[in-house]
């Protein structure tokens, strides 16, 4: 079984998993848009993905979506969804940009 997430996981997969998809499926990325049945094609050696549902239908249900209502209004969990950056830009509190002292290297 192949999974394919917009999350972090720990443990053990037992599978080939696809992690980090970005942008999240919270903020309305492509996974927000997967339905149950839609064929997506995995090629790790070439490192992509294919989903194979037209170009149409995809505007279509970006059309149809509705972001989640958030249960709380303040706190931790409203810094989180307001400030932390997709998996593609760090998985960082937008607050924090270009404070380091030190670069932190890139990661491939």
């Amino acid at each position: 079984m192949v999974r394919i997430s917009d999350a972090r996981m720990s443990g053990t997969s037992y599978g080939t998993c696809v992690l980090h998809v970005s942008p999240e499926s919270h903020v309305g990325g492509p996974l927000a848009l997967v339905q149950t049945g839609d064929e997506i094609e995995l090629d790790v050696a070439e490192r992509r993905l294919h989903w194979h549902v037209s170009d149409e239908e995809i505007e279509a249900r970006r059309a149809r979506w509705q972001p989640a209502t958030p249960s709380w209004d303040r706190g931790y969990q409203t810094m989180f969804a307001k400030h932390v950056t997709q998996a593609h830009e760090g998985c960082d509190f937008d607050f924090l940009h270009d404070r380091s002292p030190d670069r932190e290297p890139d990661i491939f």
